[in-house]
């Protein structure tokens, strides 16, 4: 059974996309294979290891979260790799980083060391099926389009060098899923200290992230905290993966403790 909080955020993913997009995303929100894979990842996540909410609703805003920056770069007239090499379309590109979305977390069903490469390693096959279903009949694509997922996926942590912009916006994409709502379990069964716990209780503090058109550059993020400690998720996890990402050049960060003037970042 999915959560109320699943369903929404489908709905939400389903309107903001149409043709191939649409076409992954519903085969992989009715596939039992990747409901089980996120579920038992986030089981493994929090009960186990006590991190934050790695499971279905995480990667479905990190998808959510992909979409509102390429359609920013993409506003802004930039062209992300596929369609700037000419080996695909804007539309391939948002397939791979919807997929990878998707995806991306999986490997925590083995554990939290090298889970994006776990992700990676559990994923070719779910890629297969979504490629075979996705471009039936243009192995050319579906070849391609699996590649830079697998890129995607691999590159999420910022702890290895990435090269597309693809894979630049599925990594900051991912780090940018900081509001409280992402440690409210973890919170709730609270059982004595842990090693992780910063990562919950800094997150409890992120009272709101915007991702918007910016000023100077192409896309805004503003994150609004309640606390102090939220600098914890933005200074030494959300801006790692920022300096890691090639979608760096685009933009702007922008945080702030409420009653304090905000600080800029980049």
């Amino acid at each position: 059974m999915k959560s109320p909080k699943e369903t929404s955020l489908d709905r939400k993913i389903l309107k903001k996309i149409d043709g191939k997009c649409k076409a992954a995303v519903e085969f992989m929100i009715e596939d039992p294979e990747i409901k089980y894979l996120q579920d038992y990842a986030n089981t493994v996540s929090i009960k186990r290891l006590n991190y934050n909410d790695h499971g279905p609703v995480h990667m479905r805003k990190v998808a959510l979260n992909a979409i509102t920056m390429a359609n920013l770069l993409t506003d802004a007239g930039i062209r992300i790799n596929l369609e700037a090499e000419e080996w695909g379309t804007r539309e391939d590109s948002m397939v791979a980083m919807l997929t990878a979305a998707f995806l991306h977390d999986i490997g925590m069903t083995v554990g939290r060391e090298e889970h994006e490469r776990y992700s990676a390693i559990l994923g070719v096959s779910l890629l297969d099926r979504i490629m075979h279903h996705v471009y039936p009949d243009d192995l050319r694509k579906a070849v391609t389009v699996k590649s830079l997922a697998l890129e995607c996926i691999s590159g999420h942590m910022g702890n290895r060098r990435i090269h597309s912009l693809e894979a630049g916006i599925v990594l900051i994409a991912d780090g940018l899923d900081m509001e409280k709502g992402r440690s409210r379990i973890p919170m709730l069964i609270e059982s004595g200290s842990h090693v992780g716990d910063i990562h919950k209780y800094s997150a409890a503090a992120i009272e709101k992230v915007i991702i918007e058109k910016g000023g100077e550059k192409p896309v805004r993020i503003m994150i609004e905290m309640t606390e102090s400690v939220g600098l914890f998720q933005i200074e030494e996890v959300l801006f790692v993966k920022i300096n890691s990402s090639p979608m760096k050049q685009y933009i702007e960060l922008f945080a702030a403790v409420s009653g304090e003037e905000s600080k800029r970042y980049l």
